[in-house]
Parts: structure tokens; C-alpha cells; sequence
């Protein structure tokens, strides 16, 4: 049975349990507290802290595992990265005072400090760009710093650089982008067996991520107007187009659409003679 680390805990572990369970991945525990848990029939979780999953992996406890980009790289583990899951999105950025001088890189004179709890990604980033800086490692509360004179600037997280605005601090770069991902074991996936179910995995939830925010749209239509519907109806490789017994003028046809068009797709339809339309949500869906 292969073993899946997933977060323990905040808004990461919810995002993950929702996901696993509309791939039919139940996570069946013995309690809220339990360390383990039966994932599916084919599968084990674990649940440990989302900074120490990408050690878990590595170092083979899991074969596979659920974290933040972002926490990946500052592991400096190497794992095979197999999946976006679309949540937890965020940027490590570069951060100053309103008030300093420090517009943006060009400006760093000497070695300023730089405060944040991402050595090893703001070592690479400032090396990368030869900038010379003195890190000072901190393990929380990063944007007080430059207002205690701990920093010059910092390297932090951010969403949707509120926090930043709040705390009178101005982004001058982007270090990385970071959202959860599905990363497995470089030595699972050397071994067939478990490198096919990892994919099976990975599979499963992107057919999930596939189906959100699209809509099942059926409907009957005037068959003298499919070239038109086409136009309507792109789907994923056009519409599929279904005779209706006994209704030679009349075809039925299928198609996938994006839920945020929904709206005006069915005007479109009804101006071009479409009616008994009806729309459902998808579960899954595999390209």
C-alpha cells in the first residue's frame, strides 16, 4: 500500500480533503487526531506538517505527497513534481518600506540585510542576480522587521499583498510563484508498480481539477441550425450531435462549456430555436 503525506492541518489540509474526496478518496480515520488514515482502498495517509512533507518524501516515509511549491524549494529536495492542484496560490516576493530608499534591486548598496524565512530560495535569487545581502534568518513575522531595524528588507509570502499594504511595506519583485502541488518520490517512480499507481493518482484529481468550473449542457436544436450551434457549442472537440427518434428535423446535441459562459450560452441557443435544455455539474472529467 503506498503512502501519501497530505497537510495536517489549516487551509491546505481542507483544500486537500475536498479534493481526495470528490476523486472518490475518502480519507477514513480513527479520529481528528489520528497521525494515520486509510486513503481509498489502495492507498495511506499521513499527516504531518506541510514544511516537513518534501523530508518525508525524499527520504522515502511517503511515497508521495501534498505541499506547497514554495515549501519544496526551500527544502532544496529533489522530487518529481506531477500535478498543480490549482489551490493555494500565492508569491514569494521582495519587500521594503514605503519609505526607503530601496526602490528595487538596482538599488542595493553594500550588503543590505534581508530578513525572511526562505534562506535557501532568497540565497539563489539574490546570487542569481548578483546582488550581494546579508540574510537574516527569521521563523516568523517577517514584515515587522524592517520597522525594528532587524532588516532593510524582506522575503516573504503573499497572497494578495494586503498583509504587505497593512504593515506599510511596497513589493518591489516576484522571487517565485507557489501553489500545492502533487510531488512523488524520485525512487517510487523508478519502481512500476507504485510509479502506476502514483499516476493513477495524479489522474484522478486531475480529472477533478478538469471538471470544476465546466458545466454538462444537453439540449434539442433545430437541425437546420447545427452549423451555427457549432459556433455556440465548441466543447472539448465540438458538440456531439444525437439524432432524436421520430424528430427528423429536430437533433440533440451535447456539449461541455465553461460554467462562467453558461448564462449566455443558453440565450444564444434558445435565439437559434434550442429548447428542453438542460445543465448539470461535472464530477469528473478525462480529456
Amino acid at each position: 500500500m503506498l503512502r501519501i503525506a497530505l497537510p495536517n492541518k489549516g487551509r491546505l489540509s481542507d483544500d486537500t480533503r475536498d479534493l481526495l474526496r470528490d476523486a472518490g478518496l475518502d480519507v477514513r480515520s480513527a479520529g481528528d487526531r489520528a497521525l494515520v488514515a486509510a486513503l481509498g482502498e489502495e492507498f495511506e495517509a499521513i499527516f504531518v506538517r506541510a514544511q516537513d512533507i518534501p523530508e518525508f518524501v525524499a527520504d522515502g516515509a511517503a511515497h508521495a505527497g501534498v505541499t506547497g511549491r514554495d515549501l519544496v524549494a526551500e527544502s532544496g529536495r529533489e522530487l518529481d513534481e506531477l500535478l498543480d492542484l490549482q489551490f493555494g496560490r500565492c508569491r514569494i516576493v521582495v519587500a521594503a518600506r514605503d519609505d526607503s530608499p530601496i526602490r528595487s534591486l538596482s538599488d542595493f548598496r553594500g550588503s543590505p540585510r534581508v530578513a525572511t524565512v526562505f534562506p535557501r530560495i532568497s540565497e539563489r535569487f539574490f546570487a542569481d542576480r548578483q546582488c550581494r545581502v546579508t540574510l537574516v534568518p527569521v521563523s516568523g513575522a517577517t514584515e515587522v522587521t524592517p520597522h525594528l531595524g532587524i532588516a532593510d528588507i524582506i522575503v516573504d509570502l503573499t497572497s494578495t499583498g494586503s498583509t504587505l499594504r497593512v504593515n506599510g511595506l511596497r513589493e518591489l519583485e516576484t522571487v517565485m510563484e507557489s501553489s500545492a502541488r502533487l510531488f512523488a518520490s524520485p525512487a517510487a517512480m523508478k519502481h512500476n508498480e507504485q510509479r502506476t499507481a502514483i499516476r493513477d493518482l495524479a489522474m484522478a484529481l486531475e480529472s477533478v481539477l478538469s471538471a470544476r468550473g465546466r458545466r454538462y449542457l444537453m439540449a434539442n436544436v433545430p437541425r437546420a441550425a447545427l452549423d451555427a450551434v457549432r459556433g455556440v457549442l465548441p466543447g472539448l472537440n465540438g458538440p456531439t450531435i444525437v439524432d432524436i427518434l421520430d424528430a427528423d428535423d429536430l437533433v440533440a446535441v451535447h456539449a461541455v462549456v465553461d460554467a462562467s459562459t453558461v448564462y449566455r450560452t443558453i440565450n444564444a441557443l434558445r435565439a437559434l430555436g434550442a429548447h428542453g435544455i438542460l445543465v448539470t455539474r461535472i464530477e469528473r472529467l478525462t480529456p
